[in-house]
């Protein structure tokens, strides 16, 4: 499958951190609102993509918005600025890293903490805490101020490349999910769905599956279906049951993580639809982490019927991501026939 790069790199690059999703929605609606029935939005900033089917059960879709980020949490006296994780951080890979400030307009930060060349050898021992670092802009305290305030998102700065027949970006997680969906929704347009479908790109994934809570209670679907990034240690040194998947070896069903054990006959019928149109797979079971699948599955009256479709990724939730074009191609064929053929499984216990 050919992939639209010029828009999966618009979605990576349009910044969004948790709580301050304006922007990226603004990309989503303009992208949705050709390819489905109707578009709403919630309180929290939820989109919903809605498109009609034959009958009046809903199927949900869920890939979260935002980005891990950070805020503004003080502005010291010679300009420099401290702040808060939005999201879950590997603190050693934020080492002289750029980041952009998003306050009266962007800035530049970059990443500083204390140099190598006077760490004392106790020092040089000790893992980095993300409280060890300070945004250096370059600007005195009247300059900064003037711009930013506390309180005002950071994201990170990290361009879109291709790296052989892998994607590299920051914010990969999650918004090849986005983009997927966006694809799914736009392969979906002039077909018929047996059940309403509901694509919903949720808001602060990255700070406890917020957006996907409020959503799932708002659609209370049937069935749902997490669309989200996955680990994929397949590195040098990786032991064959650490790497959860790889990348190049398809799309990964999520089996479990530490906040969803899938539903059993919705992991079989994932395979089973998988298999029929020879789409690339994977199992994917993953010991730590949660994905929106936890909140499409239990915030309905009686819970929904779910499972989840991962994309394999290496160097999650560090300042770059990678992932495979044709993982990316394969998760798109694969939710694409399970949301067309769903009414065509047997679901009884």
């Amino acid at each position: 499958m050919k992939l639209d790069l010029e828009l999966l790199e618009k979605v990576c690059q349009t910044p969004g951190a948790p709580g301050y999703e304006q922007k990226i929605r603004a990309l989503i609606l303009d992208e949705v609102r050709p390819l489905v029935d109707e578009v709403e939005t919630d309180n929290m900033g939820n989109v919903y993509a809605i498109k009609k089917g034959k009958s009046d059960k809903k199927v949900m879709v869920g890939a979260h918005m935002d980005e891990i980020g950070f805020m503004v949490t003080h502005i010291d006296d010679k300009g420099f600025i401290r702040f808060h994780t939005l999201g879950g951080f590997d603190p050693k890979t934020l080492t002289a890293q750029r980041v952009v400030i998003h306050g009266k307009k962007d800035v530049i930060g970059v990443m500083a903490a204390k140099p190598i060349h006077v760490m004392s050898p106790e020092e040089r021992k000790k893992n980095p805490k993300s409280t060890d670092f300070i945004i250096d802009t370059g600007r005195t305290k009247e300059e900064v101020e003037d711009l930013i305030k506390v309180g005002d998102p950071i994201t990170r700065e990290r361009s879109f490349i291709q790296m052989g027949e892998c994607v590299n970006s920051k914010s990969l997680d999650n918004r090849l999910a986005v983009y997927i969906l966006i694809e799914t929704l736009r392969d979906l347009k002039d077909k018929e769905v047996p059940y309403d479908v509901y694509g919903v790109f949720t808001v602060q994934e990255e700070v406890g599956i917020r957006g996907a809570n409020v959503s799932a209670m708002r659609v209370q679907p049937d069935f749902g279906f997490g669309l989200d990034t996955t680990i994929a240690y397949d590195l040098p040194g990786a032991a064959d049951h650490e790497k959860v998947t790889s990348l190049g070896e398809g799309a990964a069903i999520k089996i479990m993580d530490a906040s969803t054990i899938c539903d059993y006959r919705m992991v079989e019928f994932m395979k089973k639809t998988a298999t029929r149109y020879n789409v690339k797979w994977q199992p994917e079971v993953l010991t730590a982490g949660g994905t929106d699948t936890a909140g499409i599955q239990r915030m309905t009256e009686g819970g929904s019927i779910a499972g989840a479709v991962s994309i394999p990724t290496r160097h999650m939730h560090q300042v770059i991501e990678m992932a495979h074009q044709d993982d990316i191609g394969s998760c798109i064929e694969l939710l694409t026939h399970c949301i067309g053929e769903v009414d065509q499984h047997d679901w009884e216990f």
